[in-house]
């Protein structure tokens, strides 16, 4: 993200994000005809890293609905096995997977921790207060970083569109100036 600061010295969303500059009048961004090529070419440059930090962001949005559903259910089983633990009968029977094809069943008594995957192949046991605990705040984590993707999203397109509509604009602008002198040149 820090790619496309020196482009702008406006404003800067609160991730590092400028924002795209929106030209209003094109004969005050464009001094002459020949710098019409740089500014194109400034402007593409421009696009092309927005795009990029899109794709970025879309790739950890997509990473980030797919953890959540993971967070939720672990969630809900560590407090389904709290709920149990403090029943009358804290006893399940449950089958789980030990491979693609094969099964076990088992027997699972009152327990008073869980194993949580942290990731990198490293799982700890947590006590099942601290294992909720830990995973409330990695779902209340995850959704935020969600949110902040959205937003990033929804700004970027914003900045695409200005600099598209930038880039057409400078770009008719030559085409009437060449077609100006063209015509004063005809008619001399």
């Amino acid at each position: 993200m820090i790619l496309i600061l020196t482009l702008c010295r406006g404003y800067v969303n609160p991730r590092g994000i400028p924002q795209a500059p929106f030209v209003d009048v094109v004969e005050d961004y464009v001094r002459s005809r020949d710098q019409v090529e740089s500014i194109l070419q400034s402007f593409q440059e421009m696009l092309s890293k927005y795009k990029y930090m899109e794709m970025s962001t879309l790739r950890r949005a997509a990473g980030l609905r797919e953890k959540i559903p993971d967070i939720q259910k672990t969630l809900d089983t560590v407090r389904f096995l709290d709920k149990k633990r403090e029943s009358d009968d804290p006893a399940i029977d449950t089958t789980f997977e030990l491979n693609d094809t094969l099964y076990a069943k088992a027997t699972i008594t009152a327990t008073n921790s869980v194993y949580l995957w942290l990731g990198a192949n490293v799982m700890l046991e947590y006590p099942i207060e601290e294992a909720t605990e830990l995973l409330e705040t990695k779902l209340q984590s995850a959704e935020n970083s969600l949110d902040l993707c959205d937003q990033d999203l929804e700004f970027l397109r914003e900045n695409i569109t200005t600099v598209e509509v930038n880039t057409a604009r400078v770009y008719n602008w030559d085409i009437q100036k060449r077609r100006e002198e063209k015509d004063a040149a005809t008619s001399a």
